[in-house]
């Protein structure tokens, strides 16, 4: 099940939180590891470091009961060093308080008292349900954008170095083109003076239209706006507009879509669905993909997204990482 499902508009004014003990670093890109002197390809380190996408475990969350705040013990015992956190997987406490300064400072304390507990490093935050960066209403995108603060902050507290938003709006391209540069515009500049990113992914609608995508960051022209690749969001167009689980209508090229934003990725998603018997994915060659993304000399984490319903989601978690390390090593 795609986020978009659970997306909820929120009216929240942004908070200011005070910055805490922190345990994770900031990060973007490190320099490529090398290889010593008895190392081969087979066992050398990738060229990138491995975060977990918090939505692999909704599933889990949502269904299971399962704490969100095990996050990052689960990601450790499953072998990865980096965490993504998915905002809405924590709204039935932030909400009941009304995103207040002390419920929001109790998250940053929990999930960083977790990551350092655990050796973890905080990556980003996903953020849904906290208003449209790209509608028409200026109002409404001005109230976004402050929804959002409160985000950065909590961000900024926890060490990571990015959050991910989205751009709904228009169908019109002229229209959420216009739009989507404004609202992050505003927003970038509130982000810069807490030092985090403001990532745009590729999640569905004209977002998943790379080459627009691609173009509002040239017009934004902020250091620290970028995009968020994510290797199989580029679903454009829904049979049914109204119902996101239906199929797609309108597919944006996966391959020429990852391309065309890597030159403005700060974070990348290792997207998966299903595999088949040899344990490859059965709609996105990873090899092809990394090669991408590994052209474009990016050296930063690639977070491991399974949304499939093939496997549990360990299960897909575990298949999805091995996919990408051993698409590593061919290409080593």
């Amino acid at each position: 099940m795609n986020r978009r499902i659970f997306i909820r508009n929120g009216s929240q004014a942004g908070i200011a939180l005070s910055l805490l003990g922190i345990y994770a670093c900031k990060q973007e890109k490190k320099s490529e590891p090398e290889a010593g002197p008895g190392d081969t390809a087979e066992d050398a380190p990738p060229f990138f470091e491995l975060s977990l996408a918090q939505w692999s475990m909704h599933r889990m969350i949502f269904e299971e009961g399962v704490d969100p705040y095990t996050f990052a013990e689960k990601a450790k015992n499953w072998g990865f060093t980096g965490l993504e956190y998915v905002s809405q997987l924590y709204n039935k406490e932030l909400e009941a308080a009304n995103f207040s300064e002390a419920a929001m400072q109790a998250f940053v304390e929990k999930c960083n008292a977790e990551a350092a507990k655990h050796g973890l490093t905080n990556v980003l935050i996903m953020i849904d349900g906290q208003g449209d960066l790209a509608t028409s209403d200026a109002a409404a995108r001005k109230a976004a954008v402050e929804n959002h603060h409160k985000w950065v902050d909590a961000a900024a507290a926890m060490g990571c170095h990015a959050i991910r938003v989205n751009l709904v709006g228009s169908n019109v391209q002229e229209e959420w083109v216009a739009n989507s540069v404004d609202g992050l515009s505003q927003l970038a500049s509130y982000a810069a003076g807490k030092d985090i990113n403001v990532l745009v992914e590729n999640h569905g609608g004209l977002s998943s239209n790379a080459k627009l995508l691609a173009s509002v960051m040239d017009q934004v022209s902020m250091n620290n706006c970028g995009t968020l690749p994510d290797f199989g969001n580029f679903c454009i167009r829904k049979e049914d507009p109204a119902d996101w689980s239906s199929p797609c209508a309108e597919k944006y090229d996966i391959y020429q879509g990852v391309a065309e934003l890597m030159p403005h990725a700060k974070a990348v998603s290792a997207k998966s669905h299903e595999f088949n018997a040899e344990g490859k994915e059965t709609e996105i060659d990873y090899t092809r993909m990394l090669k991408i993304v590994k052209d474009a000399g990016y050296t930063g984490f690639i977070g491991v997204e399974y949304e499939g319903s093939g496997l549990s989601e360990e299960a897909g978690i575990l298949a999805t990482k091995k996919l990408l390390l051993d698409a590593a090593r061919e290409l080593a």
